[in-house]
């Protein structure tokens, strides 16, 4: 099937390649054609360029794109899409009063996720992420990873990966998925994390291996959660089991997980809230991708990832929506970057670069997504008919997006 979008606006993000992520001043440039055509052939991009250069094309479905902007979907690099019911009670908590941490101790956070999805059968847990897929697909995210980590038991953590399994195999965007029993101590090894990091070890992670259940490993290094000494144990073993490390990291204290990160060539580090000058001098030398999370902190009310100080540094910078039932009950990448540019002081190209190709790289597949690049799959976001592309992230809590593209369908 072919497909040729004409009399756009201005095509953005077109590059010759993209072999590797932006850094520093890179964000800054954002490559463009105005008045352009781009041809989508077997679900990627063939070819595109300037309307008064369009060859001519017979026996192709046109797509009149007047005064619209063409771009590459958006990508989120870290959500927790599939879990059970929500916790909007801990959200009402929260106005009177209580901390996330108060709010954990008394039975409420991760665990009480984990409850619920522990008492939830697979196909419901599935028809719940299903609706919530197709939610965020709507509003332009064409790839997604999906951590597991609310099901803190290995019936229900493999339960968990399963489902992101299914959603994979049934929605045509790439699915990636991470093993995140490293959540929470679940309430039966309160006083036995020892034992949880046995169990996660030694009978986790060679069941998720032998099933071909995830990607990647991921870690809550945090005051309460997990400490440096986990870290370590935990990617180490994910790594012997083929998962490439990814970790949660200096949300509310930096502890020094960053350098552990990096020591085992983690592809990102998500969060980022709290960030020390030695831990920018880390990430220098690495191969390591910054992930920033603003929603988690515009619902929590807590610090926003210092932005300008990563990127001003000569670091890249990647944005995701951190999609979970506790921290971010919302998967909109539409808002994620007009937050990055509100409160984090991003310019407009910084922050689609950071939802684009930065997060392509902190997917795993800047090869194939993230730019409009010949070759590369045509998951592609046509937005409304607006002034300018700064447009979207200025006018937040809108969408402003005519349709989105997987593989070259309208979804």
């Amino acid at each position: 099937m072919k497909l040729i979008f004409k009399n756009i606006k201005q095509l953005i993000q077109v590059r010759e390649e993209t072999l590797k992520p932006l850094k520093g001043s890179e964000m800054k440039e954002l490559p463009l054609i105005d008045n352009a055509w781009l041809l989508v052939e077997d679900g990627k991009i063939a070819d595109f360029g300037k309307m008064s250069q369009i060859p001519t094309f017979e026996g192709v479905a046109e797509v009149d794109a007047s005064g619209k902007f063409l771009l590459p979907g958006w990508i989120d690099s870290h959500t927790h899409l599939v879990y059970a019911g929500n916790r909007e009670q801990e959200f009402i908590d929260r106005i009177n009063g209580l901390t996330y941490e108060e709010i954990a101790e008394k039975g409420g956070g991760i665990v009480n996720s984990a409850k619920k999805l522990q008492e939830t059968s697979e196909d419901d847990l599935y028809v719940q992420s299903a609706k919530r897929l197709e939610e965020v697909m709507k509003m332009g995210t064409t790839a997604i990873e999906i951590k597991s980590g609310y099901g803190l038991t290995t019936e229900a953590e493999l339960k968990m990966l399963k489902v992101i399994r299914k959603l994979r195999d049934n929605y045509d965007l790439p699915v990636k998925a991470t093993f995140l029993g490293a959540h929470a101590i679940p309430p039966e090894y309160k006083n036995d994390k020892e034992g949880y990091l046995n169990l996660l070890i030694n009978e986790m992670m060679p069941k998720i291996a032998g099933e071909g259940l995830a990607e990647y490993v991921d870690i809550f290094c945090e005051k309460g959660y997990f400490s440096v000494e986990d870290t370590h144990r935990v990617l180490e073993a994910g790594k012997k089991n083929g998962l490439t490390p990814k970790i949660h990291v200096n949300q509310f204290n930096a502890i020094g997980g960053i350098k552990a990160a990096v020591e085992h060539n983690a592809l990102s580090v998500d969060h980022l809230e709290v960030m020390q000058p030695e831990d920018l001098e880390v990430l220098k030398n690495s191969d390591t991708m910054p992930v920033a999370l603003p929603s988690c902190s515009l619902f929590l009310s807590i610090p926003y990832t210092p932005a300008r100080d990563i990127i001003d540094a000569g670091l890249p910078l990647a944005l995701a929506t951190d999609y979970n039932p506790g921290s971010t009950p919302n998967g909109n990448m539409n808002l994620v970057i007009s937050l990055a540019c509100i409160k984090m002081k991003m310019n407009p190209e910084e922050a689609i670069n950071a939802a684009t190709i930065n997060a392509a790289y902190a997917m795993g597949i800047l090869d194939t997504h993230g730019s409009i690049t010949k070759g590369k799959a045509a998951n592609l976001i046509l937005t409304d008919a607006i002034p300018s592309y700064g447009f979207l992230p200025y006018s937040f809590g809108a969408n402003h997006i005519n349709s989105v593209y997987v593989n070259g369908k309208k979804i």
